[in-house]
C-alpha cells in the first residue's frame, strides 16, 4: 500500500487460510467496493490448500496477493520525492539546488535512476578548502558546460561537451615574464584583456582559455586556439571573481559519497528503520524501491507521519491466529463466527460476530442488507465457504441461516451441491501431491490458556482408508510441529466427512490425560476415535480447554 493509496483496506483471514477465510475475503472486498469510496483489497496469511484451489478455478477468482506482515513500511510514509541529479553537475548547482528545495542532501542517479551516490552541503563546504590544488579540476574531469554555466559564459572556439582533464589553472598576472615561467602545456589559463597573454598561453599550448570582462577576441587569435584545439571560453565576471568562482564548476561525483550508503527500500519496516536511525546520526536517508531504483529521501520527521495499513479481519480474532504485525496495523473491522478471542483494539471499530457455521454466511446477509446484486462469481465462492465449515450441512455448528444461504447462493451460483461439494471435497482430500508439512499446516490454528498455546490441525477426507495414510505419514512430525510452532502440545484432528466421525493424535505433556478427560475415550491405535465429532470450533476445542484448564493447573501445583 503506497502512502498515495491511503485510501486503500485490506480484507485478510487467518494464517493457514481455509475456504471460508479466503473466499470471505474476496466476497466482503466485492461488497464494500460497491457500496463505497474506500477501495478493498482481499489478502491471504498463507498458502492456499487444494479445496480452495479448487473452488477458486471453478469460479475463475483471482488469488489474493500473499501478505506474511502488516507492520508498516517505508512505502506507508509521506517520505519527500526529491528527484535524483547526475553525477556530472557542478557543485555550484549542487548547492543551488538544496538551498532552493530546503534541503541538505542530494542523491545522485545513474542514467537507470539506480543510486550512484549522495553529497551533502559539507562535502560541498569541505571541497572550497581544496582550491590550493590548482590541478583539482583537471583531477575531477571537469566539464567546460560546468565551466560555462558557473561563470555565465560562453563558448568562443572548442566543444563545450569535453572535458579539462590534464593541467592545472592558473591566473594569468600583468607580467609576461612571468606567465612564461608558470604556464605548461595543457595549463587552464584565466586571462583578460591582453592579447599578448592571450598569445602566450597558446604558444604554450593551453588546453583552455577564460577570457574575462567579456573582452572581444582577436580572429586570428581564435583561429590559432581553433587550429590548437584550445577551447576559449569568454564569461563577464573579472579574473579574482573567475577565479574563485571557477573551483564551483568541478562536478559533485568527485566529492560525493558511495560507499557504505545508509539506505532502506520501500518495503522495509519502520521498525527496522527507526532503529538503524537511532544508530547513524544522518539527516535524509536514500530510499530505493524493490528493483534498486531510487524513488526519495527520508529524515526522522518523516516517521511522525506514518499511515498505519488499514485492515479488515475476517474468520478469525485471535491475535495469535491474525497475520504478523496485527498489533502495529489499524483495525478498521472484524467479521467472524468463532468466540470472541484475544484481540485489542485502541478505539471501536465495526465487530460483527454471529453464531452462525460459516463467515460467509454472515458476509451474504450483509449483500442483503446493503442491496447489493450478488454475482454468480460471488454466490459460488460463499456458497463453496459455507459447504466447506459446515461439511455439507454435517456439522453441529451449522445453523439453519446456513442452510438458507446455501442454497440461495447455490440457485445463483447455478451449482448443484450434493454433486458439487463431492468435487470439492474429493480435491481437498488430494494428499498424493501434498508434503506432510502442507498436510499438517492446510488448516491449523494456535490456541492459548493463559500462557499456556497448543495447535489444532484439522484435516478431513472422504474415506477412512484415506486418513490412515496421513495417519502414519503425520505421527512421526507432531514432534517437529512442537519444535517449529514453539508449542506445548499439539493435537491433530481426522475427520471422516461421510462418516461423521474423527480421530484425534496428539503430543505433548498432558496432552493424552486431557483428550482423555475430555471425552472419556481410551486410546487405540495411536488416535482416540469421536463419533460424531467433526467440528473442532463447536465439539473439540471447548471440551479440550476444560480439560487443559485441569491438566495445566495440576501441573502447576505438582
Amino acid at each position: 500500500m503506497d502512502f498515495e493509496q491511503e485510501n486503500t483496506v485490506w480484507v485478510i483471514g487467518h494464517k493457514n487460510p481455509d475456504t471460508d477465510s479466503i473466499c470471505a475475503a474476496i466476497a466482503y472486498a466485492n461488497l464494500q467496493n460497491q457500496i463505497g469510496d474506500t477501495v478493498y483489497e482481499p489478502k491471504r496469511a498463507g498458502n492456499l490448500n487444494e479445496e480452495t484451489k479448487f473452488v477458486l478455478r471453478k469460479f475463475e477468482a483471482a488469488v489474493p496477493a500473499y501478505v506474511d506482515d502488516v507492520r508498516t513500511q517505508v512505502k506507508d510514509i509521506a517520505f519527500r520525492r526529491t528527484v535524483g541529479v547526475n553525477s556530472n553537475i557542478s557543485l555550484k548547482k549542487a548547492w543551488e539546488l538544496m538551498s532552493t528545495s530546503k534541503v541538505v542532501t542530494l542523491p545522485i542517479v545513474g542514467d537507470k535512476n539506480e543510486l550512484v551516490g549522495l553529497i551533502v552541503n559539507g562535502d560541498i563546504a569541505k571541497s572550497y578548502m581544496d582550491v590550493l590544488d590548482r590541478g583539482i579540476l583537471a583531477d575531477a574531469r571537469t566539464p567546460y558546460r560546468n565551466m560555462i554555466e558557473t561563470l555565465n559564459g560562453t563558448v568562443l572556439v572548442g566543444n563545450e561537451h569535453g572535458r579539462f582533464t590534464k593541467g592545472k589553472v592558473i591566473l594569468a598576472a600583468n607580467s609576461l615574464p612571468m606567465m612564461e615561467e608558470s604556464i605548461e602545456q595543457d595549463d587552464l589559463v584565466i586571462i583578460g584583456d591582453r592579447e599578448s597573454m592571450q598569445r602566450c598561453a597558446l604558444k604554450h599550448n593551453a588546453s583552455c582559455m577564460v577570457i574575462c570582462g567579456g573582452t572581444q577576441v582577436a580572429k586570428d587569435i581564435m583561429a590559432e586556439a581553433e587550429d590548437k584545439e584550445c577551447v576559449v571560453i569568454s564569461t563577464p565576471y573579472d579574473p579574482f571573481t573567475v577565479s574563485r568562482l571557477i573551483t564551483q564548476s568541478m562536478p559533485i561525483k568527485k566529492f560525493m559519497k558511495r560507499n557504505n550508503l545508509v539506505k532502506f527500500e520501500t518495503e522495509y519496516f519502520v521498525d527496522d528503520v527507526r532503529e538503524v536511525m537511532s544508530k547513524v546520526r544522518h539527516r535524509d536517508f536514500p530510499i530505493l524501491d524493490p528493483d534498486g531504483n531510487y524513488v526519495g529521501m527520508i529524515s526522522r520527521r518523516n516517521l511522525l507521519n506514518m499511515q498505519k495499513k488499514r485492515v479488515v479481519l475476517v474468520d478469525h480474532n485471535e491475535k495469535q491466529q491474525a497475520v504478523h504485525g496485527i498489533s502495529n496495523a489499524d483495525i478498521v473491522g472484524i467479521i467472524d463466527h468463532h468466540k470472541i478471542g484475544s484481540l485489542e483494539t485502541p478505539v471501536p471499530v465495526m465487530f460483527r460476530n454471529q453464531p452462525v457455521g460459516c463467515t460467509s454466511t454472515i458476509i451474504y446477509q450483509m449483500y442483503l442488507e446493503n442491496g447489493v446484486e450478488i454475482s454468480k462469481k460471488m454466490a459460488g465462492l460463499m456458497c463453496s465457504a459455507i459447504i466447506s465449515d459446515t461439511l455439507l450441512f454435517r456439522s453441529p455448528t451449522c445453523t439453519e441461516m446456513d442452510k438458507q444461504a446455501a442454497m440461495k447462493l447455490a440457485q445463483i451460483a447455478q451449482i448443484d451441491m450434493e454433486r458439487y461439494a463431492d468435487e470439492m471435497f474429493r480435491a481437498g482430500s488430494n494428499f498424493q501431491a501434498k508434503t506432510t508439512e502442507e498436510i499438517c499446516y492446510q488448516d491449523f490454528k494456535t490456541f492459548t490458556i493463559d500462557k499456556f498455546q497448543f495447535g489444532v490441525s484439522q484435516i478431513s477426507a472422504m474415506s477412512r482408508d484415506e486418513l490412515e495414510e496421513v495417519k502414519r505419514r503425520i505421527l512421526p512430525y507432531l514432534e517437529t510441529i512442537m519444535s517449529e510452532r514453539k508449542l506445548q502440545m499439539v493435537f491433530v484432528m481426522l475427520t471422516d466427512i461421510y462418516n461423521e466421525s474423527s480421530e484425534v493424535i496428539c503430543m505433548g505433556d498432558g496432552a493424552d490425560e486431557a483428550l482423555i478427560r475430555a471425552f472419556r475415550k481410551q486410546k487405540v491405535n495411536d488416535g482416540y476415535r469421536l463419533r460424531g465429532v467433526v467440528s473442532r470450533k463447536k465439539q473439540l476445542i471447548p471440551e479440550l480447554l476444560d480439560a487443559l484448564q485441569y491438566v495445566i493447573h495440576k501441573t502447576e501445583i505438582q
